[in-house]
């Protein structure tokens, strides 16, 4: 967690890439076509490192070059020390963070799981379960943490909503947000084995927030909503730096609507979402990787929650595929070993979105008009 005294902790991110949808888009933002775009998805500058022993976190701001706006982006501040516990070894610790999370040490959770890129250009399902990215950098939370004998892992805390005003200063725009009443309170438990060049993880995340919807609380009432959920992940490190991951997660998502119904956003009194997504990636000798990537959604159908749905439902499944290079990952960089750069190609290819696999949109849209072929480049400084 130390910083070097004589580096200066700061980093830079740039992705761009060149996106193509199987048909035309009608509804993408100014100065893009409805296809073939080439575009900036982003521009990153980090601040990150430690002070002394115990104290460390990095944040992130970023430049989206779809919308042309800087916004604070992911932050994670940490407190942490080691102590003996009973004979055991224990990482105490506690993080200031602005997305349930992103704190996590696993690429199973939302935080950081795959696709670990993508584009605001390429279209794809309207429903996500909160805890996906509804109260990503529009929330502060502060959780504390247990990491015993690198085996157990158990975490809790809460989140709140920031301010109109303050989300306004930070570039995210309040009225793409829903804000939380008082606390809404994170758990999280997992275990982890280790042995030779392996570890699986096993665990289980939950969010649970009371929410006024688009921030409107003229209904004197909150909506409930309740994430539950599972994940696992395995990994294999070979000598010849070759890796072998795979990750899953499954979320259900309870709905009380009560407030939704006030505002007619929503028909239902209750509702259903559930969603699980698994990943699994080859990387030989840490240059060339594959990863594929599958995803189902399901849930209940209300005809004003989705109404943008033909069907009035949220269920939506399909497929994602990565190939990519990395030439530049170390010491033989032509800019030195600080500079990385990754290139890859995506496709995604989609069974139902919104609801249906043809006409979903009530338009003559179908699913497989919004298959995604996207060339990306990824360079870190």
């Amino acid at each position: 967690m130390r910083t070097n005294k004589k580096s200066l902790p700061l980093s830079m991110m740039a992705i761009a890439s060149y996106l193509r949808t199987a048909e035309q888009q009608d509804d993408l933002a100014p100065d893009f076509s409805t296809n073939d775009n080439v575009s900036l998805d982003e521009l990153s500058l980090f601040l990150a490192g430690g002070v002394g022993n115990h104290v460390g976190g990095f944040v992130q701001g970023t430049y989206d070059g779809v919308d042309e706006s800087w916004a604070l982006d992911n932050v994670d501040l940490r407190v942490a020390a080691t102590a003996t516990v009973k004979g055991a070894n224990v990482v105490l610790g506690a993080s200031l963070n602005n997305s349930p999370t992103v704190q996590d040490i696993w690429n199973s959770l939302p935080g950081f799981g795959y696709p670990y890129t993508d584009s605001a250009l390429a279209p794809g399902p309207s429903a996500a379960p909160v805890i996906a990215d509804s109260f990503a950098q529009n929330t502060i939370g502060l959780t504390g943490y247990a990491w015993i004998n690198s085996s157990v892992y158990i975490e809790a805390g809460g989140y709140r909503s920031l301010s109109a005003s303050v989300l306004d200063n930070l570039g995210v725009d309040p009225g793409e947000t829903m804000k939380i009443k008082g606390v809404a309170p994170y758990a999280r438990i997992a275990y982890q084995k280790n042995w030779g060049d392996q570890n699986i993880e096993v665990g289980a995340f939950g969010l649970f927030s009371h929410v006024f919807p688009e921030r409107d609380t003229t209904a004197g009432v909150t909506d409930r909503i309740t994430d539950l959920g599972i994940d696992a992940s395995y990994q294999l490190f070979r000598a010849n730096k070759d890796v072998f991951t795979i990750n899953g997660r499954y979320t259900h998502e309870s709905q009380r609507l009560p407030a939704s119904q006030f505002l007619v956003l929503a028909a239902n009194a209750k509702n259903t979402l559930q969603d699980i997504r698994i990943d699994a990636s080859y990387y030989w000798q840490n240059k060339f990787g594959l990863t594929a990537g599958a995803f189902n959604s399901w849930g209940s159908s209300d005809p004003q929650l989705y109404s943008y749905s033909r069907t009035f439902s949220p269920n939506s499944s399909g497929l994602l595929f990565q190939i990519d290079a990395t030439p530049f990952g170390g010491s033989n960089s032509p800019l030195g070993p600080r500079f990385n750069l990754r290139v890859g190609a995506q496709y995604i290819t989609y069974f139902r979105i919104d609801g249906a696999s043809n006409n979903f949109d009530g338009f003559g849209r179908d699913a497989s008009d919004n298959n995604t072929f996207r060339i990306f480049g990824w360079t870190v400084y």
